[in-house]
């Protein structure tokens, strides 16, 4: 029989390991390198954001609120303002969303869901290919290809549906045997055809990344209870990833609110406020900057730096309410177990 051993009465009383969170090592140079980066960037961004700020300050002191809500833009008269161009940014970046928004939720499903696995791959290149290829390429195959096929799908939306303020063309009649093209193309419809296409690949990209990342036993689960494969993804892939989803869009929003290149070969410039988007005519804050930045005076070029500042103020805005939408829905909160 054995006999187990006594506590010595005087001995110490064991004390628990303290443990620390401080990092150590390699972990001390990972935590502060990616917290210089992190402020670095913040204060890149605030520093661009002050600059454009500073410069602003003479337009704004001079113009007051006229300068956001006077359409013209006329230096040579002492008239500048930005809210035809405002609309037109905004109308240019709502055309480029609603065509860019279906076709990458689509996409992104096809490659994660039902893509074989063999051409998986190739499709994934192939869509961040679509992100590699120039601006000035997009605005050339817009104005060259796609014009004048969305020409022909303006005058059908303002045949069919001329009744919706937004597809209603001044001075046109959309019955007439012989239509008139011109009174079509170079509209904010166009150009937003074509910047769809330059922001679908990064929204795609998003969205296919999360929807990835779907728990598998949450997928096995909804099969195993008789769900089809829609029903998988309508309760299961799609709550999971609809933080990329967000995410993407706002990603693409903040792409089509600042695109260029695009613009500026597509749109014929138009300083009014117009909502009709298929009629001739748009403009938008980043074309507008591009085509006058190199004939401007200094008064001019502190009013293209004003309109940046409130581009920039716009884009910033919506770059924080999509975060705290994702913020508030992170991914695989609402999915179905």
């Amino acid at each position: 029989m054995t006999t187990l051993p006594v506590a010595d009465p005087s001995a110490p009383e064991a004390q628990p390991r303290r443990i620390s969170r401080r990092p150590t090592g390699s972990d001390v140079i990972f935590v502060n390198v990616a917290r210089a980066i992190g402020a670095s960037v913040l204060v890149i961004t605030g520093g661009v954001g002050v600059f454009l700020a500073w410069q602003a300050v003479p337009t704004l002191r001079h113009y007051g609120l006229s300068f956001l809500t006077e359409q013209r833009w006329q230096p040579e008269a002492d008239i500048i303002g930005i809210a035809g161009v405002l609309v037109g940014t905004v109308s240019i970046a709502a055309v480029a969303m609603s065509f860019a928004f279906p076709l990458a939720l689509l996409s992104a499903l096809y490659i994660s869901e039902y893509a074989p696995a063999r051409l998986k791959g190739l499709l994934v290149s192939l869509v961040d290919l679509m992100a590699a290829i120039p601006s000035i390429v997009y605005g050339l195959w817009g104005f060259f290809l796609v014009m004048p096929h969305a020409a022909e799908l303006a005058w059908w939306l303002q045949r069919h549906f001329g009744w919706v303020p937004f597809f209603t063309i001044r001075d046109t009649d959309p019955n007439s045997p012989v239509w008139d093209t011109s009174r079509y193309v170079s509209s904010a419809f166009c150009a937003g055809i074509a910047v769809a296409m330059m922001v679908l690949p990064m929204a795609c990209a998003v969205m296919r990344q999360v929807f990835s990342q779907t728990p598998p036993g949450e997928r096995e689960a909804a099969l195993a209870l008789g769900a089809t494969k829609w029903g998988v993804i309508r309760s299961v892939v799609l709550p999971f990833g609809r933080g990329g989803i967000i995410g993407g869009t706002m990603l693409g929003l903040g792409r089509a609110l600042g695109e260029t290149i695009a613009v500026v070969l597509i749109i014929s410039p138009a300083f009014e406020v117009k909502w009709n988007i298929l009629e001739t005519g748009a403009n938008s804050v980043s074309a507008l900057i591009a085509v006058q930045f190199g004939d401007a005076s200094p008064a001019q070029l502190s009013a293209l730096l004003a309109a940046g500042f409130v581009l920039f103020l716009i884009t910033l805005a919506v770059n924080t309410l999509a975060a705290v939408i994702v913020n508030r829905s992170r991914s695989g909160a609402d999915a179905d177990a």
